[in-house]
């Protein structure tokens, strides 16, 4: 546990320096600003197909957890699951349409 949260200290002081140093960046005026567009677009497609895969993930597992233990509540799970799959996959296309 301890490691894992060394790991996200590191990571998120990794990110917080990257967003301080921008600024630094926009001090010259001769430098374009599209160059970052497609960096960001690129960064938030990434979060938000990871997230999207752990929801997913998480989602299937405890569906499956739950017909495991109630298998004559099979049908009603399916449709859930199947429904919050669509919903979670689809904040993943949103993302890319916004990018």
């Amino acid at each position: 546990m301890r490691i894992t949260m060394r790991i996200f200290s590191g990571l998120f002081m990794i990110l917080a320096a990257m967003c301080f140093a921008v600024p630094a960046f926009a001090q010259g005026g001769t430098a374009s600003g599209s160059n970052w567009v497609a960096v960001a677009a690129g960064l938030a497609m990434a979060i938000a197909s990871a997230g999207c895969g752990l929801g997913q993930g998480r989602a299937a597992a405890a569906a499956t957890e739950g017909i495991a233990r109630n298998p004559s509540a099979r049908a009603g799970i399916q449709v859930a699951l199947i429904i919050g799959l669509a919903f979670i996959e689809s904040l993943a296309i949103y993302t890319l349409l916004k990018t």
